[in-house]
């Protein structure tokens, strides 16, 4: 395949022709840790869809569940399950057959559903910060303003800007010209790492993405930031401990989840894509990608009273059934 150098030499960019297909370098390609990282890949997987499913079935099935702060869980929870899908399936499929490589078409597919899901998540949290913010700040406002109505809109907005921005950036990504070695050193179809091999003018992209990152990622970010500013002011005007205590209890691990996220995420988009540095790197991209969605849930099911007891009434209902047939 023709490099930059020789796209030049001979007559400008319209001579080269990108791949038709990728190759994700993954995790490093050390044939004794294939196996090992296939069944942890597998248990992830398997754990994360086990458990987020759980919880839309809960917030589905339990009426006490039946309140806008679990209606955005729950949304949550099926966006995790996709965000899994987008990612692992492709990743454990090259474990089990040594094939690492990736159609051109299948890599845009794969990065249009990650960046949508990635984008819809930081709008989503947002989304439940600002319910949180309203519980604690405005309880006696709360039931006019958070009406089901609102919620569904607010979710609904979430999935569709993910969507939307994502179906801006993979077209222009998409039209970029790509040559030199077809490999990317990642175990996804991320941004940055395509970014890399094109051999066209990424300024426009590089710009559009840049003003895009702040609507999708900082704007969010700090709206998020803003709302538990409030909520924590809130909370420590709260004269009684237990009332402290409960205030808080009901938005703790939302502030959890959100901390992973973010910190992962700007970890992985601020960190210096050196070569000393790619290794580290992709730990921090599996951790927010793979092991966020299955930690998520769990969270929110260890720290969250109502979730658990639902979680309990249902098993015994469950059990009861098993026992009466």
């Amino acid at each position: 395949m023709k490099d930059k150098q020789q796209c030049i030499e001979e007559g400008g960019w319209d001579n080269c022709s990108s791949p038709m297909e990728f190759l994700l370098l993954g995790m490093g390609n050390v044939p004794s840790l294939q196996a090992p990282l296939f069944l942890l890949s597998l248990i992830i997987y398997s754990a994360t869809m086990v458990a987020n499913m759980l919880i839309v079935v809960l917030v589905v099935a339990d009426r006490h569940l039946h309140t806008p702060m679990y209606f955005f869980l729950g949304n949550l929870s099926s966006l995790e399950t996709c965000y899994s899908s987008t990612i692992l399936p492709r990743l454990l499929a090259s474990f089990l057959t040594g094939d690492s490589t990736i159609s051109a078409h299948g890599c845009m597919a794969q990065f249009y559903f990650f960046a949508s899901f990635a984008v819809s998540e930081c709008y989503l949290l947002a989304m439940m910060s600002y319910d949180r913010y309203l519980a604690i700040c405005q309880p006696l406002l709360y039931a006019s303003l958070m009406t089901w109505k609102v919620s569904l809109q607010l979710a609904a907005a979430s999935w569709l800007v993910g969507l939307l921005i994502s179906t801006v950036v993979t077209s222009f990504l998409s039209h970029l010209r790509f040559c030199g070695p077809s490999v990317i050193d990642h175990f996804f179809c991320d941004f940055t790492p395509l970014l890399e091999l094109a051999c066209s003018d990424t300024r426009l992209v590089t710009l559009l993405v840049s003003i895009i990152a702040v609507l999708d990622t900082v704007f969010p970010f700090v709206f998020t930031l803003a709302s538990y500013v409030c909520i924590i002011a809130a909370i420590l005007r709260i004269l009684s401990s237990v009332g402290r205590q409960k205030a808080f209890s009901t938005c703790s691990s939302h502030l959890t989840v959100v901390t992973v996220f973010y910190g992962t995420l700007i970890i992985v988009y601020l960190m210096p894509r050196t070569p000393q540095l790619r290794q580290l790197n992709k730990v921090f991209s599996f951790f927010y990608t793979v092991l966020t969605p299955l930690v998520n849930p769990l969270i929110y099911s260890l720290r969250n009273r109502e979730v658990r007891a639902a979680l309990r009434k249902g098993l015994s209902r469950q059990a009861g059934f098993l026992g009466g047939v």
